[in-house]
């Protein structure tokens, strides 16, 4: 088992265990791999140390069908400890044909595609007219929003954005290199509907550097420099159940994807906005299907004639 090839070492679970994560780039998944290795090595632990390596981690994989996981959260832990068992040969905490072993253990397979929420375009107006513009809170939850729908970003990213963060190219405004999941940079074009409600909040703020988003407290008064994440993650939430629907701060992101393409947006643009490494990721957010009444190629306007030489 891994862990029992790394436990005679010094500190050989934590040594390895660092080396996975400093290997990451992205903090969601360096948070998720820790949380993958940190349970499978008490789940290993539980079971008596096994010595199997790839017999160890297909029992733990059954382990985690049988507590109701879902395929992508299996598959994404089943990452985590590939990682670890890679890092490990790698470093020589562990033999090469064990590691391999745990390499080749199969994931979950994932029927169908698990998308998430959309809001129709009505539905994501209502949702932008529900903070009270008369608020600091308000104007806050409004760019926050604004921001969300408007230009795609994950929920961190729009924690990260400080006020010189938004800049001008090509006669526009733009988010320009955005440093987003896996460290890929992106510019992140800015409707002007969105700079409108982003420049309200900034300046009834008194805002002029540091983080654009801020806390708010009870008073409606500034109460710290930044907004985490998690409170952008309970907004979208509670603005969710105001509009009754469950929300959650990704699925703005799907909707901007979604509206884009139904406002005619390419394909290949939305996938720039987003920041997707693949096409695939873009068209699972769009919840594209193939359309087999009305196929693409029978609008060509071409047409078949006998023709007799």
């Amino acid at each position: 088992m891994i862990g029992a090839a790394l436990e005679p070492l010094p500190s050989g679970l934590t040594a390895v265990r660092r080396l996975v994560l400093d290997a990451v780039s992205s903090p969601a998944t360096k948070k998720m791999y820790a949380k993958a290795l940190d349970d499978f090595f008490v789940w290993w632990a539980r079971q008596g140390k096994p010595a199997s390596a790839r017999a160890g981690v297909q029992a733990h994989r059954a382990w985690l069908e049988e507590r109701g996981y879902s395929p992508s959260t299996i598959n994404q832990r089943l990452a985590a400890i590939r990682k670890l068992a890679r890092e490990a040969a790698l470093n020589g905490y562990m033999a090469s044909e064990d590691a391999a072993g745990v390499l080749q253990v199969p994931g979950v397979p994932q029927r169908g595609i698990r998308a998430g929420n959309w809001l129709t375009r009505e539905q994501a107006q209502a949702l932008l007219n529900l903070p009270d513009s008369g608020s600091l809170k308000g104007k806050r939850d409004q760019a926050l929003l604004a921001l969300l729908l408007g230009c795609g970003l994950r929920r961190a990213e729009a924690a990260g954005l400080e006020i010189r963060s938004l800049g001008q190219r090509d006669g526009r405004w733009v988010i320009p290199d955005l440093l987003g999941k896996h460290g890929r940079l992106r510019t992140v074009p800015v409707p002007a509907w969105v700079k409108q409600a982003v420049d309200a909040w900034i300046v009834s703020a008194g805002l002029a550097e540091g983080r654009l988003l801020r806390s708010i407290n009870r008073h409606d008064r500034l109460s710290g420099d930044s907004l985490s994440p998690h409170a952008i993650l309970a907004l979208v939430a509670a603005y969710g159940t105001r509009l009754g629907v469950k929300l959650q701060a990704h699925d703005m992101r799907r909707t901007c994807a979604k509206l884009c393409r139904a406002a005619g947006g390419n394909l290949e643009q939305i996938q720039l906005l987003l920041g997707h490494a693949s096409i695939q990721t873009t068209e699972r957010y769009l919840g594209t299907r193939q359309n087999l009444a009305d196929a693409p190629n029978d609008h060509l306007g071409l047409e078949w004639t006998a023709h007799r030489g």
